[in-house]
């Protein structure tokens, strides 16, 4: 289709990006809708943590799974799959009855099968950006990707307020799962696994992107799978992995007791909640696209440990400073500013994590991105529930400096990395690009 000529693979991350923002919709519409919930089936703080943590352990332990499946039957099943999922079961939870006596364990039940069908998507895509995307556009492909995360989460608070005023907190689930089902029929018919494949291909575009994708070094190398092992026991997935618990548990933070903390702590109405509390989210949506043109632009002139690794050092490390600044401020508004800066710096680094993943993964990258985004969602599963517990037993600022150092031991992970290094031994591979340029 010549609309699409030389753009093809943009086409696919674009739509990768709405899905992403519908699956952070479906995930984090359950925090805005948290109060009503409680209202409804009479839970403690502590019981609606529960609930957030078992969408989030669901989610954690099928991330490695999502990704070897991803790995082996290619990302444009198992993502159509993943929506057909998530779904089914984001409607499951609006359909709990009033007045059930076990709603807590149902709603903990579906919220943990949920997390399942949703475990696949960002590994699958990482699948996607390996097969589909140059080595040098992978910061801004993965930027893209996870400005979806801000996009839905920011738009959720103020969507989701205006259904639950006007129909009810069941209606903002029902809506949730027809827009990612409509999402996902439209990505089955746009999507292929590989470049080769797609109707839509140009020669063109077809020839850019084999010269940027890395080179295995023999056919046996791009199909055998790198065995768990080997991968638990290389010393940059370690790194990367304890970052990104890191990161994830500071943006869960974000996720399930942000809305609550300014309605019910910083006392804001809640028109006044949901409009500010869409910061922290537009701020990562601008600074996860920001940070990964940012990194290749440094990966290209001055290779990948300044453009990957710098880029997460400095934006974690930043985002320590705002978080723990914002505990000293009196203003609910300017508090909610600073925090916003917290999250959109942390969102800066994080194209480094799924570029750096991709690249020394190979034909794993599938596999490797969901081990690493496994340790990422264990850390949003105990944030969900043990940020209210430090709340109750030290105060919410005890909540929050906790996080920012989180944020340091994230940044300095990422010194310990170095990205040219392929796991189980040897460099990273070179796209056959830059080879031609180096001779």
């Amino acid at each position: 289709m010549k609309l699409f000529d030389g753009r093809v693979r943009w086409l696919l991350i674009f739509w990768v990006f709405l899905m992403s923002a519908i699956a952070f919709l479906d995930r984090v519409n359950i925090s805005i809708a948290g109060q009503a919930v409680q209202k409804e089936f009479a839970l403690s703080d502590q019981q609606l943590g529960w609930v957030f943590s078992a969408f989030v352990i669901g989610y954690a332990l099928f991330q490695a799974p999502g990704g070897r499946l991803a790995d082996r039957f290619g990302p444009r099943l198992v993502i159509t799959l993943g929506v057909v999922w998530w779904g089914v079961f984001t409607t499951a939870t609006a359909l709990v009855p009033p007045g059930f006596r076990l709603a807590l364990v149902l709603l903990i039940a579906t919220r943990f099968v949920l997390g399942l069908g949703e475990a696949v998507v960002y590994p699958s895509s990482n699948r996607l950006v390996a097969n589909w995307i140059p080595s040098a556009e992978r910061g801004i492909a993965n930027g893209w990707i996870f400005c979806g995360v801000g996009a839905g989460a920011g738009i959720t608070p103020p969507l989701i307020t205006f259904i639950l005023v006007n129909w009810g907190w069941r209606w903002s689930f029902y809506f949730s799962a027809l827009i990612g089902l409509a999402a996902g029929a439209v990505w089955y018919l746009l999507a292929r696994d590989t470049p080769q494949s797609h109707p839509w291909m140009s020669e063109r575009e077809l020839a850019h992107i084999r010269a940027g994708l890395p080179e295995p070094a023999s056919d046996a190398d791009a199909r055998k799978p790198l065995p768990l092992r080997v991968i638990a026991a290389d010393r940059n997935f370690l790194a990367i992995t304890l970052s990104y618990f890191t990161f994830g548990y500071i943006a869960y933070i974000f996720f399930t007791w942000f809305f609550i903390y300014l309605s019910r702590v910083r006392g804001l109405n809640l028109k006044a909640s949901a409009l500010y509390s869409m910061l922290p989210f537009i701020a990562m949506a601008s600074c996860s696209a920001l940070g990964g043109w940012i990194a290749d632009i440094l990966t290209k002139r001055y290779g990948r440990r300044v453009g990957r690794c710098g880029v997460a050092v400095f934006g974690i490390g930043f985002s320590a400073v705002f978080i723990a600044l914002a505990t000293q401020v009196q203003s609910a508004e300017l508090a909610s500013v600073v925090l916003a800066g917290g999250a959109g710096a942390l969102y800066l680094s994080q194209s480094a994590f799924w570029a750096v993943s991709a690249d020394i993964a190979g034909p794993s990258a599938g596999f490797v991105s969901g081990l690493m985004n496994m340790g990422c969602q264990i850390a949003g599963a105990i944030t969900a529930s043990l940020t209210p517990w430090i709340a109750y037993r030290f105060g919410w600022t005890a909540s929050f400096l906790v996080a920012a150092a989180l944020c340091a031991v994230g940044a300095v992970s990422w010194l310990f990395v170095n990205p040219d290094a392929r796991i189980g031994g040897g460099e990273a591979p070179l796209t056959a690009e830059t080879q031609r340029r180096r001779a």
